[in-house]
């Protein structure tokens, strides 16, 4: 196996960078509670595929407990959801349930899985992938990254899968680029991506011309700063440009990104001023910078958005315990433009 020399460029690492104001506006059409029949329903991620909305997302007695399982909710109309399947693996606390369709179409579920010995104990965590041709029947969940390394999500291009391990309870802390064929046996492609700080849960997306962006949450170790990064690299994906978003996304827990078809790209995940809840944010690309345009109905424990443009809308799926129990929920974002600003393809 050979290791690429990866050319590294921090952008403003520790400081801030003032964003411009965003150019679009956010407005929430409606919010609806879809599933709380778990003691702690959370994690969760949004998909369409076959026409059909799928989401997916970990249900437990608890936040950290040995029984966790991912359930699959399926809507013809995002209104009316019924259950589809119910995935676990004896032995295992499987974890933050996200989708993706894979080459041959079929839909395909990557998670975490921890073998945790007793509730709300520390378990080092790996990753399992299984796989559907109908949204209820899947295969035998299979164990892809050993427990320790944890390859939280995983994004399809051109044929491969590409997604970023990270230090899952202990280890040295730094981010791995993944690269599988098959979704199945992954190679690293950057051994040491990021290892600044604690880096962790990191979702990847692709433009029209190929370039590759990171959204990274960065918790706090040592002297550096607890801020959510953005890393921009084009093909072959080995020479990464960094941008650190700002204090304000402080332990951006269960980052997501999606860009949208004027172009311009929205963010989610958990915040804290004014209370934690879970907000999506304008993302500028081309400038590093992220600006908080909307607080969803959320607090406690709450985040872990899954985002799909949907119908000309923004569906945006999160879990949250403002309501007394953590829940799953479901809302519909307008997406309204600022004056004529249109973001040209990216």
């Amino acid at each position: 196996m050979v290791q690429r020399i990866v050319s590294v460029v921090l952008v403003g690492l520790g400081a801030t960078i003032a964003p411009a104001a965003a150019p679009v506006e956010l407005e929430l059409v409606e919010v609806k509670k879809i599933w709380d029949q778990a003691p702690h329903n959370a994690f969760t991620d949004l998909i369409c595929w076959k026409e059909q909305l799928y989401c997916a997302f970990r249900e437990g007695r608890g936040h950290v407990s040995t029984d966790g399982r991912i359930r699959i909710l399926r809507s013809a109309d995002g209104q009316t959801w019924d259950s589809a399947a119910l995935v676990s693996f004896q032995g295992y606390d499987f974890r933050d349930a996200h989708l993706s369709i894979a080459p041959d179409h079929r839909l395909m579920l990557i998670g975490g899985a921890a073998p945790r010995k007793k509730d709300n104990e520390s378990a080092p965590t790996g990753s399992f992938v299984t796989f559907s041709n109908d949204g209820t029947t899947w295969t035998h969940p299979q164990i892809v990254v050993a427990p320790g390394r944890w390859l939280w999500r995983v994004t399809w291009r051109e044929g491969k899968a590409y997604g970023v391990s990270y230090a899952a309870n202990g280890g040295e802390r730094y981010l791995t680029l993944l690269a599988s064929t098959d979704g199945l046996k992954y190679e690293p492609l950057v051994e040491r991506l990021f290892d600044k700080g604690s880096p962790n849960e990191t979702t990847l997306r692709f433009s029209a011309d190929g370039t590759c962006y990171a959204l990274v949450r960065r918790d706090r170790h040592g002297d550096a700063p607890t801020t959510a990064m953005l890393g921009v690299a084009k093909a072959d994906y080995t020479q990464w440009q960094w941008h650190d978003l700002g204090s304000e996304f402080n332990a951006f827990g269960g980052p997501d990104f999606i860009r949208l078809p004027c172009g311009h790209w929205i963010g989610a995940g958990r915040m804290h001023q004014g209370g934690t809840h879970t907000a999506l944010t304008y993302l500028d690309v081309q400038n590093g910078t992220m600006t908080a345009l909307l607080h969803l109905p959320s607090g406690g424990d709450t985040s872990y958005a899954g985002l799909l443009w949907h119908d000309d809308l923004l569906y945006v799926s999160y879990y949250s315990s403002h309501e007394g129990k953590t829940a799953i929920y479901l809302a519909k974002v307008n997406v309204k433009p600022v004056g004529e600003s249109e973001a040209p393809e990216k």
